[in-house]
């Protein structure tokens, strides 16, 4: 193996181990922290054009329904989570 064969194999080496040492601390960091999540309680009419505007609103604002509770029967309680 000539000189220059032997020096592009150690560069390669070297970019290679680098990008593993990088891709492990990446890792680590985002392993670390904790998932914080937000939770809305809404109120909604009891009509579908009613809550289909207020999931679409809360949808469009990175909102997700995650249960609807039947709340006192005539208006429903949408959860969402963000």
């Amino acid at each position: 193996m000539d000189m220059q064969a032997r020096h592009q194999r150690a560069v390669w080496i070297v970019a290679g181990l680098s990008l593993f040492l990088a891709g492990l601390s990446l890792v680590a960091a985002t392993a670390q922290e904790p998932k914080r999540y937000q939770y809305r309680v809404v109120e909604v009419l009891h009509e579908t054009d009613a809550m289909q505007r207020m999931l679409n609103e809360f949808g469009g604002s990175g909102w997700e329904l995650v249960a609807v509770t039947a709340g006192d029967l005539t208006a429903p309680r949408m959860i969402f989570k963000k």
